[in-house]
């Protein structure tokens, strides 16, 4: 019986170049993605589990033909072995065979090879709670000793992405990702409150810090108030315009904006490049290489949409604008959509995003403060698509809707649906504080890497009361 072998991403790779290349295929990119975690989970102010885990996948994208008439398949699977992996390619080459031609397709990438390419994937361990671990057990006792109730999660893995192409690409690339998400409830379980943090390796996550805001907003619900819908005066922590401003992120896509089904569709035809979305001078730009938010520094692409295309992978990754002084300056493009577009640069996704107003300081806090009636809503969740031609957005509130009154927060209040578009929510806004990492309660589990600043909506839209808990 023949012993399955685990093989090196390396190895990997270039025994699917050469398979490729034997079963005839014109050219071939290869992804192997491997993922080390480890999570800490607790509720009823106990730690009730832990875990560590190891994930890899294999994507193969073969191409056939040449030119216009080239096809391509994509197959993706996962635990690939040296048994299994000629089946992969062979039903990716299959694939292409029976594709029609990829109107995205475009020369691969020209091959860069990155420096440390031969070196093992990166892991984590337990050891990233070292610090974490037992401030939460103090915690944990506290809060049992006060009559709160705690329930959380906390995550954190080491991604290390290899890309290599029968067009000489050899990348690999290592990115650390955590987070940490913890609800707390009163001792009646009547109310209830949540904060959330991203981090990058756990040195800089305090949970003495994390639970005294929780104890803080358990407080305020210790006076409740029923609010009725409408319009109200509301401030948005940089958690809930995170819940906001990733939806509108992932819509600037730029051939659904050409095609006029976007907000970013100029009437009668074309894209709303170079408009104003804002009379304020808000900025919307991404890094690669942004302190603390860094994400992958080239286009890794597993299948191809309007917004990226798996001809592009490899391609460099640079910092673009995509909102500057409040005008529309960029939106994704592959090197097909930009063409197709008419766009004035090549601008894919990228794996994060800071969104900023010049010259805006102050925290939530501060805006609290300046505020004489109002509401401060702390997050979002079961956020979905109304309108997507005004990017018009619904959802519910959760865990702290708080009243102000006179600068100061006296007590809690009913969730709420809401009816709103953060492309709306960008020229209506009367104040904002300073941008700092944020981590949206709705989206952060698959995209953390986000920064942005608090907000004052004078008149943000709560539709209906709310029963949701």
């Amino acid at each position: 019986m023949t012993t399955a072998i685990q093989l090196t991403p390396q190895d990997t790779i270039e025994r699917a170049l050469d398979l490729a290349a034997a079963d005839g295929a014109e050219s071939c990119v290869v992804l192997v993605s491997e993922t080390s975690s480890v999570n800490l989970r607790w509720a009823n102010n106990t730690l009730t589990t832990n875990g560590a885990m190891r994930g890899s996948s294999v994507t193969v994208i073969a191409t056939v033909g040449a030119g216009e008439g080239t096809a391509a398949g994509v197959v993706t699977r996962s635990s690939v072995t040296d048994l299994t992996l000629r089946d992969i390619v062979s039903a990716a080459v299959a694939a292409a065979r029976a594709s029609s031609p990829a109107e995205d397709a475009r020369p691969l990438v020209q091959g860069t090879v990155s420096p440390d390419w031969d070196e093992e994937p990166d892991e984590t361990s337990v050891s990233v709670y070292e610090k974490f671990a037992p401030a939460l057990g103090e915690v944990l006792t506290r809060a049992g000793q006060e009559n709160r109730w705690l329930y959380g999660f906390a995550d954190h893995q080491v991604v290390t992405l290899y890309a290599g192409s029968s067009a000489g690409l050899r990348l690999r690339h290592t990115l650390p990702r955590g987070h940490v998400s913890s609800t707390g409830k009163t001792g009646d379980l009547s109310q209830s409150a949540w904060v959330g943090t991203a981090t990058r390796d756990f040195t800089d996550i305090d949970a003495h810090a994390l639970d005294a805001e929780l104890t803080r907003r358990l407080g305020w619900a210790t006076r409740t108030v029923s609010v009725e819908a409408g319009r109200h005066a509301t401030v948005l922590p940089p958690t809930a315009v995170a819940d906001l401003t990733t939806y509108l992120y992932w819509f600037l896509d730029g051939r659904d904006a050409h095609e006029g089904r976007s907000v970013f569709s100029k009437s009668g035809g074309g894209t709303r490049i170079g408009e104003a979305l804002s009379e304020r001078p808000v900025r919307l730009r991404s890094d690669p290489n942004q302190a603390g938010l860094e994400s992958f520094p080239f286009v890794v692409a597993e299948s191809s949409s309007g917004a990226s295309s798996v001809f592009d992978n490899g391609l460099t990754l640079s910092p673009t604008d995509w909102i500057r002084g409040g005008k529309l300056e960029n939106l994704f493009q592959s090197r097909f959509t930009a063409d197709l577009t008419s766009a004035p640069a090549v601008t894919p996704p990228i794996g994060n995003y800071v969104l900023s107003v010049d010259g805006a300081t102050g925290s939530v806090d501060d805006l609290v403060a300046g505020l004489d009636r109002g509401l401060l809503l702390t997050c979002l969740w079961y956020i979905r698509t109304v309108d997507p031609q005004t990017l018009l957005l619904t959802g519910l509130t959760r865990d702290g809707v708080y009243l102000v009154e006179n600068g100061e927060v006296t007590g809690a209040v009913n969730n709420f649906r809401f009816n709103e578009s953060p492309v709306d929510l960008l020229s209506r806004f009367t104040a904002a504080g300073a941008t700092v990492p944020s981590f949206s309660r709705e989206w952060g589990d698959g995209f953390s890497r986000t920064a942005t600043p608090p907000l004052l909506v004078p008149d943000f839209n709560m539709s209906t009361v709310s029963q949701a808990s």
